[in-house]
């Protein structure tokens, strides 16, 4: 059986005190608490730390020793209790965050030069994976997982939510015209996904529901490819509002059929252990980050 902190605590303080008396008054607790305590360390340890008479008290020379040792490993205790008091107080150490491409380049990117001046303490490490990972297996402290999330051991923190635009280059349409329905997509090139196939399904109201399934001419693994392929002209795509806001700012894009568009809104969660302490790190970049994402749930552009 091995020794306890509290049982170094108590033998410490009885040799520093002088006497068990004086260590029982300390630690408010009754002499015999104290004695006891002492004896069952001596008995875990199968050593006499101490020889007591009705007068004295001497440290054997394992006794010397083990309080040496127990003295170090109590400070080390109180130092190391006292740097996660202050990491506490003042958000330090590594933040690895994962998240796709799309995401951290538009999403997160921009905003690393406002949260280090906020948290200079904090070292961010930015991992991109257009799939879901395993955060133990890949180190990471918090995923940023866009759209609907299946079951997991997991938390989630919702960060908000981001519309979808079906969207074309001012080239493209010149080129093939602009489509005034749904039905008239199956005219144009359409850019889609490889690997998820609901990312397929676009928030275009029609006869038979809400989501319109495209077949898709191009394909891509990654929204950013989708993107860059819609900015050179290639076809029609449909994107997170998060991604492309700034393309519809300034023309480089342009939304369509935004009287069919159903108004389906990506959910976007932060994912973490659910068996694992929020360290301050994490929530203060969960925090900042939804506030900056505050801007992408509400759209100012319409088709």
């Amino acid at each position: 059986m091995k020794a306890r902190s509290d049982e170094l605590q108590v033998f410490v303080c009885v040799i520093e005190c002088g006497s068990i008396s004086a260590a029982a008054e300390q630690l408010a607790q009754t002499p015999s608490a104290v004695s006891r305590s002492v004896s069952r360390l001596e008995a875990k340890l199968d050593t006499t730390l101490i020889n007591r008479t009705t007068r004295r008290m001497d440290l054997t020379e394992e006794g010397r020793y083990f309080f040496e040792q127990a003295k170090r490993i109590l400070d080390q205790m109180d130092t190391l209790e006292a740097h996660l008091s202050s990491r506490q107080n003042s958000p330090s150490g590594r933040l690895r965050i994962n998240a796709a491409s799309p995401f951290m380049l538009h999403a997160i990117v921009p905003h690393v030069a406002d949260f280090r001046r906020l948290y200079p303490d904090i070292q961010l490490e930015l991992n991109s994976d257009d799939l879901i990972i395993d955060l133990l297996e890949q180190s990471t402290d918090i995923a940023i997982r866009i759209g609907v999330l299946a079951d997991s051991t997991l938390h989630a923190r919702s960060l908000g939510c981001s519309p979808l635009h079906i969207l074309a280059s001012p080239d493209y349409l010149a080129r093939h015209g602009t489509p005034q329905s749904v039905a008239e997509l199956a005219d144009h090139t359409l850019l889609g996904f490889t690997q998820t196939e609901t990312l397929n399904h676009w928030p275009l109201r029609h006869a038979h529901g809400d989501r319109w399934q495209i077949q898709a001419d191009i394909s891509a693994s990654s929204g950013e490819t989708l993107r860059h392929l819609a900015l050179a002209g290639q076809g029609i795509a449909c994107l997170s509002h998060f991604m492309t806001i700034d393309d519809i700012r300034g023309g480089r894009l342009q939304p369509l059929l935004a009287s069919f568009n159903s108004g389906y809104r990506q959910p976007i969660n932060a994912v973490y252990y659910r068996n694992s302490q929020l360290a301050l790190r994490i929530q203060c970049f969960l925090d900042f980050i939804q506030l900056k994402l505050a801007d992408y749930a509400h759209p100012e552009f319409q088709g």
